[in-house]
């Protein structure tokens, strides 16, 4: 080394004149997930119910164990649960999706096959990432039911107590 870096532009230019974030963003450029047949898939969690979900585009028709949605999941309340990251990325009515879900309830359920759809999509379109990570749609919802104890009715409830 002949010469000294004193300030950080000697050191910028010593180093190639991009900073770290630059390159670090140049790095996470990503590139669409699909297999041959043009579809995306993902995995999606919640409780106890996991989901396998593929994506493609389409009419927005939704099959969920080979029923189709309004037919698997009756109540509106989860009909809008996996509505959400539609209308959360903008893409309403523009993806086909095909489901099987396995494990828990009705409401575990939905709540798997919506972190199946959010994560195919952003598979399938890396561009709605953003807005599906603003939503807290990608992150998988870790709460899960609180194993029994010993000595007591539930996991936390207690017997009655009784003085005599």
């Amino acid at each position: 080394m002949s010469e000294e870096i004193k300030s950080l532009d000697a050191l910028k230019e010593a180093v190639g004149g991009e900073t770290a974030a630059e390159q670090v963003q140049a790095a996470i450029v990503r590139e669409p997930v699909r297999d041959e047949l043009g579809r995306s898939y993902a995995t999606g969690k919640r409780k106890d119910a996991v989901a396998r979900v593929w994506i493609k585009p389409g009419s927005g028709k939704v099959v969920v164990n080979g029923k189709e949605m309004n037919t698997y999941f009756a109540r509106p309340v989860l009909q809008m649960i996996l509505a959400q990251p539609f209308s959360v990325a903008g893409v309403t009515g523009e993806f086909d999706v095909m489901a099987t879900v396995k494990g828990g309830g009705l409401s575990g359920q939905a709540g798997a096959v919506k972190h199946g759809i959010s994560k195919a999509l952003q598979l399938y379109e890396p561009s709605l990432r953003p807005a599906l990570k603003a939503a807290g749609f990608l992150t998988r919802d870790s709460r899960v039911v609180e194993r029994k104890k010993y000595g007591k009715a539930k996991a936390r409830k207690s017997f009655q107590f009784s003085k005599r």
